[in-house]
């Protein structure tokens, strides 16, 4: 790392969301879904994050990173389980950050805050999907990843999972 690349990672801090953090993280969410052509489907609200990420029952993590004290970026996380490894793992739900704050080293810095929590719970991998025409797919590569070629992504949503009959 060269004294610049230092001087800048200076600027960046990374923390665990909390609670009142609900409105940069949904605000963050807006600007993914966005940057992904998606904002139509967002239905989330302040309300759901705090339940769902800070409620009784927490579905995820979440990190928001931060330069010189702005809110630059987000990581949502939570555990699944593999099977076969006995180990639990890390998938990674979401990794943005904002556009203004993009080429700093900021999504390098939450994707390895991810790898270290990874290593330090012991998780067996560490997952997540990417769109096809994503430009960070060659991040990824250049950090060790590679796509599944052999597994395909099935979804149920919420209008699915109503007609389903138990």
């Amino acid at each position: 790392m060269n004294k610049n690349e230092n001087n800048s990672l200076q600027k960046l801090t990374i923390r665990p969301a909390a609670e009142q953090d609900a409105p940069i993280l949904l605000s963050l969410i807006k600007e993914l879904a966005v940057f992904e052509k998606l904002a139509d489907k967002v239905f989330n609200s302040e309300d759901a994050v705090r339940e769902t990420l800070f409620g009784p029952k927490a579905y995820a993590e979440a990190e928001i990173a931060y330069w010189d004290d702005e809110p630059a970026g987000m990581v949502i996380f939570f555990h699944n389980y593999s099977t076969f490894l006995g180990k639990p793992g890390l998938y990674i739900e979401d990794l943005f950050v904002r556009e203004k704050f993009r080429g700093r080293g900021i999504g390098k810095a939450l994707f390895l805050e991810c790898a270290r929590l990874a290593k330090e719970r012991n998780c067996g991998r560490m997952e997540w999907v990417v769109l096809d025409w994503n430009p960070a797919r060659v991040f990824y590569e250049k950090m060790g990843a590679y796509p599944l070629t052999e597994w395909v992504i099935y979804r149920m949503d919420e209008d699915a999972l109503q007609d389903i009959n138990p």
